[in-house]
């Protein structure tokens, strides 16, 4: 019986450290550049004040129309209010009567 003896080669010694920097390189790229990566969080900070924002806008306009709710309340019910909303619905007017249109933001 006889062993065979290999020569080992430079390539196989190299295996191993380049596996481990391309791993490294690999978390590297993606801590600054993924989804969640430093540099996305400036992106992230902007969209949420984009969205504070919004958030504001919402609310205003939230409270507006509870307000305009509460005037068609059966206990405080505006003859005014049930007019205009009448009106606005079903698209009549008296003959007598002007009409002057302002955009609403409905």
């Amino acid at each position: 019986m006889t062993t065979k003896q290999r020569k080992h080669s430079k390539l196989r010694r190299l295996i191993l450290p380049l596996g481990s920097l391309a791993v490294m390189g690999y978390f590297a790229y993606h801590s600054f550049n993924g989804d969640y990566g430093i540099w996305s969080r400036e992106r992230m900070e902007r969209e949420a004040i984009g969205l504070e924002k919004e958030l504001a806008e919402m609310k205003a306009e939230r409270l507006s129309l509870a307000a305009r709710a509460q005037l068609l309340r059966p206990e405080s019910l505006d003859p005014d209010m049930i007019d205009e909303r009448a009106r606005a619905k079903l698209n009549v007017v008296q003959a007598d009567e002007l009409v002057i249109g302002i955009a609403a933001s409905q």
